[in-house]
């Protein structure tokens, strides 16, 4: 049907423009953020990854959320 066409569209564009975005971040960032969203990893494993505490990895993740909703709404995605 149309709506799972049009769906199907809108859901590309973002995952482009969340890749796009993720490609801006510094590495770290880019680790932390698809750790805990793409492979759910633990906060606590994350931090353990990265040699940082879990306080840092909540704050890199609530920045770079912060960041990705005005990257997308700059874009014209409505969030």
């Amino acid at each position: 049907s149309p709506n799972n066409c049009e769906q199907n569209l809108e859901n590309k564009e973002l995952g482009r423009l969340i890749s796009q975005f993720l490609r801006e971040q510094p590495q770290q960032m880019r680790q932390v953020f698809i750790r805990r969203y793409w492979y759910m990893d633990s906060i606590q494993s994350i931090a353990d990854k990265c040699c940082v505490s879990e306080s840092k990895v909540k704050s890199a993740l609530f920045r770079t959320r912060q960041r990705l909703k005005t990257f997308l709404q700059q874009e014209g995605y409505e969030v």
